[in-house]
């Protein structure tokens, strides 16, 4: 199971919180004339952007912890912080989802942000909700997208609105949303978009479980029963020399003996299209889970080195 050791730690500095465009926009201009922090050398150096829609855990600290790496120590790491309404789907958590931009802000202080982007809707979306969106395509109709129509098209249109606003040369994401990943991938590829996209592993909790906002959500007996979906995907990836289908009969094995856990998919795709693999197919995969716990929805996924199936 991969996971991320966290990075050392940046110098202590708090950063600016700014919440409009000409907020930011100042922000962007002072750093050129005057570096990242006062008495600084300016340039040369990368702005990197982290995205994120609040309620922080280590996941989002590590990786601003790589944004700072990219950007450079003369460079700029913008952290955006917005719960994007357009991913949001009816009946589901827009309203509850967790938000502590104080709290955030003051556990970005140690990890190398230097901008805050905290915007409200109409600072995003300054005309209501916008009458043109991205789509995510086939890549969006499928898992995440058949589970939650709409939702990747809300991410992409708002991930690209924020790279307009930001600017920056390097965006990195988290690899536990693996098909957001792959999704924001092939928009900067097929649309043009001058952005490195730098995807970041994975960090878990010491038992295993990916680190999630939604995490909250988990009463103490949920929390231990979400378990399975790491059990599920290690056990899959241990199959693996067992071909496609060990992987998929093992992994599914331990959610059908798990109490509480409702699984919405199991999958194992090419990591490079989303697409099923074949019950004949060997090389690099990735193994997909989505269940629910309780009354919270968690995802997770785990490459898989497949190899080709022993014939008996």
């Amino acid at each position: 199971m991969t996971t991320t050791p966290p990075s050392a730690e940046p110098a202590q500095r708090t950063p600016l919180v700014v919440r409009t465009r000409p907020e930011l926009q100042d922000a962007q201009m002072r750093w050129a004339l005057t570096g990242p922090v006062e008495g600084a050398e300016a340039g040369p150096g990368q702005r990197a952007v982290v995205m994120t829609m609040g309620a922080l855990h280590e996941g989002h600290l590590e990786l601003v912890r790589q944004a700072r790496t990219e950007a450079g120590p003369n460079g700029q790491v913008v952290v955006t912080i917005f719960v994007n309404p357009l991913q949001f789907g009816a009946g589901e958590d827009l309203d509850t989802y967790p938000r502590d931009l104080d709290g955030d802000v003051a556990k970005l202080a140690g990890v190398g942000a230097d901008v805050v982007f905290a915007p409200t809707p109409d600072v995003v979306y300054p005309d209501g909700d916008p009458v043109v969106r991205v789509s995510a395509g086939r890549i969006g109709e499928v898992l995440e997208g058949a589970s939650r129509p709409g939702h990747l098209d809300g991410v992409l249109t708002v991930v690209l609105k924020l790279m307009h606003l930001v600017r920056p040369d390097v965006a990195l994401f988290g690899e536990k949303d693996a098909q957001q990943l792959l999704a924001v991938r092939r928009m900067v590829r097929d649309l043009e978009v001058p952005v490195e996209v730098v995807g970041v592993p994975t960090v878990r909790e010491a038992d295993g479980l990916a680190m999630s906002s939604r995490n909250a959500y988990l009463a103490p007996e949920e929390r231990e029963r979400a378990l399975a979906l790491s059990r599920a995907l290690r056990a899959g990836a241990a199959a693996a020399d067992r071909g496609a289908p060990g992987v998929i009969n093992d992994a599914r094995e331990v959610l059908d003996g798990a109490d509480g856990v409702v699984v919405d998919y199991l999958a194992l795709v090419d990591p490079v299209t989303v697409d099923a693999v074949t019950d004949d197919f060997s090389g690099p995969a990735l193994l997909l889970v989505a269940a629910r716990v309780g009354s919270t929805r968690l995802i997770d996924n785990q490459a898989v080195e497949v190899s080709p199936e022993v014939q008996r």
